[in-house]
């Protein structure tokens, strides 16, 4: 492994990756504040840094989610789009696909190429090519449909995952928990 080149040229190839990354967010966001997507709604963090963005998901309807305001943040690479964002839910989350500490685990947001566990193929995973749609729409919009339908065949939170399977009802009882919270956080 080496580094070719001057430190100037190496520092600028840096600097231009992390602005082309910065322009796309800028216009992602931009995009998105014309024209809204039901569902959920995003903003930044700190108006210093446009790789970090807060985003409230709605509980899908006649869901288990149904009716919950539920926060998150969505952090975002230097070298964005050619690798995912991450996402972690900062409302308290039970989930099958959601770690204990909030962080979601769904394809899409997992790195490009091959699944070293062999459970995802690699065209569900993430591309570079998601940024010709609206990619925050399409995370949000992936992270929603894992409300409404979770996958307990590779849990991120084995313990929610063994409740929605064999102990349903409570399972409901702690999302109602989840849901009602986040309605008193608003």
């Amino acid at each position: 492994f080496a580094i070719t080149g001057t430190p100037e040229s190496i520092f600028f190839s840096v600097m231009g990756s992390h602005s082309q990354a910065s322009l796309l967010l800028q216009k992602q966001l931009k995009d998105l504040c014309k024209n809204p997507v039901d569902g959920f709604s995003a903003g930044l963090v700190d108006e210093t840094s446009v790789f970090e963005w807060s985003v409230t998901i709605i509980g899908p309807p006649d869901t288990l989610y149904d009716g919950g305001f539920f926060n998150a943040i969505m952090t975002f690479p230097p070298n964005y789009p050619n690798s995912p964002p991450k996402v972690r839910f900062t409302s308290e989350m039970w989930h099958p696909n959601v770690y204990p500490d909030g962080k979601v685990c769904i394809s899409i947001l997992h790195p490009p190429g091959d699944d070293p566990n062999g459970y995802e193929l690699a065209s569900e995973r993430w591309s570079p090519v998601h940024t010709v749609e609206p990619i925050v729409e399409s995370i949000v919009l992936s992270i929603i449909s894992m409300l409404s339908s979770p996958n307990d065949e590779s849990p991120a939170n084995v313990e929610a995952a063994k409740e929605w399977r064999d102990k349903r009802d409570d399972f409901k009882k702690r999302v109602s928990r989840c849901v009602r919270r986040s309605q008193e956080m608003l």
